[in-house]
């Protein structure tokens, strides 16, 4: 065996894994037992002996990520975090799966020490995982320099049959082959149950013929409950220039001498007779969440953890003598900090924006904030899902990655749910701001992993251009039409439907500005008159909603609008004037950030006794909370005609707009 690993250790140190995990489960009443009793040895192999990592600082810079993809056996990661040192005692143990403890039912980002990304919905754990085994290959390109290695880490995941099977696993593990991603490590727990059963009905393919196809280097057949082959696998695994996956043959719940083997162990507790058996079967001669002092000494990392990270920090200031500035520009982005200069340079651009008055597509108008912004944030990372010319998401400092080529743009392919799914991996990493563009009405693909942003409030960018029935001619299998009001009930999602030039800029501000959450940013195909404002006007752009013009005499209603339909609503503004009606127009650009701002300013906006219209190209929904008299908007699908023609045939006129604000006065 390598490493020195000894029989007697392995096998006590899986067990410590297995009557822990049972006793969790078995004590909530809930869970699922079998996959962490059957990839106890995969734990001992990789925790015990390979995973660089520090219990005592869990955010250490250059440690190992290791990734659960099966979240569903999360007590195993509880488990090894306790069992080897983090700040997860006991009493969280016990309270697996109960309110507000740092143990929930699947693993959550910011929630329980050592916790690197949220798992549950499978096959998004290795998703992520491709993303950080990504950046690392980008700092490490970044950041490295002869005789000086800051970066070198590896980003280790454990995945099962339901993970193989999912889509969004494919569309990243086919990428991650293009692009040799050689420090990642996959591990299949591959014990050929799910919930229904065998899974040999619905799960029968090649899967390790698959991944050889994709690119990866297969270690097929290990013995999954030999952790000395596991290691041995790790050690190939190491030395491989393409990313590796190994393929462990387990059984689900070893050590349940009546239900190993079946999906009757997948989801739910043992019993307490089985439990008992499970005790009898190991030679287990300890109670309930009892763990002898022999086994916590075994898995105990935090001395070779200091020791390892006691080491990085020799090097790094090593390298902090030799490189300063780069080192100081390291931590920066490690932190999440921004650089310092940029909020003046957002200024500036908003300001230059606001002077140059462009009527110009809103995706054009992004494509300008990035070449403004790029040069002065170099922790961004673009992409687009095979729609860069489309999408406007490259700017003149884009440099395409690839395998063996350093870069900061990726064409990610027709990969949406991949693309949305790496980008977290990414900023969970650290040292990016990731941001991805597909059409609007692609969203639907990458939509749990925009849910899965929202959950772990992190600081991925979402771009999502052609936004409405102004797409036109490709009819309605492409216009978003109940998009934007869905992206909106994704709690803690910003989103953001800019309707010129000024407003897209303060948007992609805010989405870069935002370090604990994650924005959509909803961009029209076609052109949009710009709108004049005041400096003060401008601010409250930032503020989600703002008066863009105000009634000429006490205004008798408001309209709301946000992207493309603030230009219609301004010009309805004007043919009511005409007849002496006088109304204010408010721009929405995020109802989302203007819903959190205090009621003052919300009654100031949108005074409680004066009607209201609201206005958009989409589902009409969600505006009524707003004590609307009416919203004019679309609640049916689209139609395929040039965008002129369709805004006229739905209603979305200046003259339509005017006549539903006379309608209710």
């Amino acid at each position: 065996m390598t490493q020195g690993i000894a029989l007697k250790h392995t096998t006590l140190m899986a067990n410590s894994i297995r009557v822990l995990s049972m006793d969790a489960v078995q004590k909530a009443n809930s869970g699922h037992p079998g996959a962490p009793m059957g990839m106890a040895e995969m734990a001992v192999a990789l925790w015990g002996f390979h995973l660089r990592h520090n219990p005592a600082n869990p955010h250490w810079a250059d440690r190992d990520r290791f990734v659960l993809s099966n979240g569903h056996a999360s007590m195993l990661l509880y488990t090894l975090l306790h069992l080897t040192g983090y700040d997860l005692p006991m009493d969280e143990i016990k309270h697996f799966r109960q309110l507000h403890s740092k143990t929930p039912g699947h693993p959550e980002y910011g929630i329980t020490p050592g916790v690197e990304t949220t798992t549950g919905p499978l096959g998004q754990g290795i998703a992520n995982a491709v993303g950080m085994a990504l950046a690392e290959q980008m700092l490490a390109d970044q950041f490295n320099r002869p005789g000086h290695t800051l970066v070198d880490h590896h980003t280790y995941v454990f995945l099962g049959d339901g993970c193989m099977m999912e889509g969004v696993s494919q569309e990243a593990c086919s990428l991650a082959g293009t692009l040799k991603l050689r420090k990642l490590v996959a591990f299949w727990d591959d014990n050929g149950i799910s919930i229904d059963g065998h899974v040999t009905g619905w799960f029968a393919e090649d899967t390790a013929k698959r991944f050889e196809a994709y690119g990866w280097n297969v270690v097929r057949d290990v013995e999954g409950h030999d952790a000395g082959a596991i290691s041995d696998a790790i050690e190939a695994a190491k030395r491989s220039d393409r990313p590796t996956l190994i393929c462990c043959k387990t059984i689900i719940g070893r050590g349940s001498p009546n239900k190993a083997g079946s999906h009757d162990v997948h989801g739910s507790p043992l019993g307490a007779d089985e439990v008992a058996a499970v005790r009898m079967t190991l030679g287990w001669a300890y109670g309930p969440f009892e763990i002898p002092a022999d086994a916590y000494q075994a898995w105990d990392a935090r001395p070779r953890g200091e020791a390892l990270e006691a080491e990085w920090n020799q090097r790094f200031q090593a390298y902090q003598a030799a490189y300063p500035a780069e080192a100081a520009e390291f931590t920066r982005r490690m932190k999440g900090d921004l650089p310092a200069h940029f909020e003046m340079a957002a200024l500036e651009f908003v300001a230059k924006c606001r002077d140059k008055g462009e009527t110009i597509a809103s995706r054009k108008a992004s494509q300008n904030t990035l070449e403004a912004f790029g040069p002065v944030l170099p922790e961004f990372f673009g992409g687009s899902a095979d729609l860069t010319g489309s999408n406007l998401t490259n700017w003149s400092g884009s440099k395409p990655l690839g395998a063996g080529k350093p870069g900061n743009y990726l064409s990610y392919g027709v990969r949406e749910f991949a693309m949305s799914a790496m980008m977290n991996g990414i900023a969970v990493h650290g040292g990016f701001i990731p941001y991805g563009g597909t059409f609007l009405t692609f969203s639907d693909y990458s939509r749990n992993a925009l849910r899965m942003a929202s959950l772990m409030k992190i600081r991925s960018i979402f771009v999502f251009t052609h936004d409405s029935i102004g797409l036109g001619e490709d009819g309605p299998t492409h216009q978003a039409v109940e998009h934007v009001s869905s992206l909106r009930l994704i709690p803690h999602m910003d989103v953001w439907r800019p309707c010129d030039t000024t407003e897209t800029a303060v948007a992609w501000t805010a989405a870069v500005r935002r370090a604990q959450g994650p924005s959509c940013l909803i961009f029209s195909r076609q052109n949009l008159p710009f709108q004049s404002r005041t400096p003060e006007q401008i601010v409250d752009i930032g503020r989600g909603g703002y008066v863009l013009r105000e009634a000429e005499g006490l205004a008798r209603a408001v309209i709301m609008a946000t992207g493309s339909e603030v230009g219609l609503a301004v010009e309805a503004q004007k043919l009511l004037a005409a007849e002496g009606v006088p109304v204010r127009v408010v721009s929405m650009p995020s109802t989302s950030v203007f819903d959190r701002q205090d009621s003052d300013y919300r009654e100031a906006v949108l005074p409680p006794g004066l009607p209201a219209v609201a206005v958009e190209a989409g589902c009409t929904a969600l505006w009524w909370k707003y004590g609307c008299k009416a919203v004019v908007g679309i609640d049916t699908f689209g139609e395929s005609a040039p965008a002129g023609a369709l805004f006229k045939y739905f209603g979305l006129t200046a003259d339509a707009l005017a006549q539903a604000v006379r309608n209710i006065l």
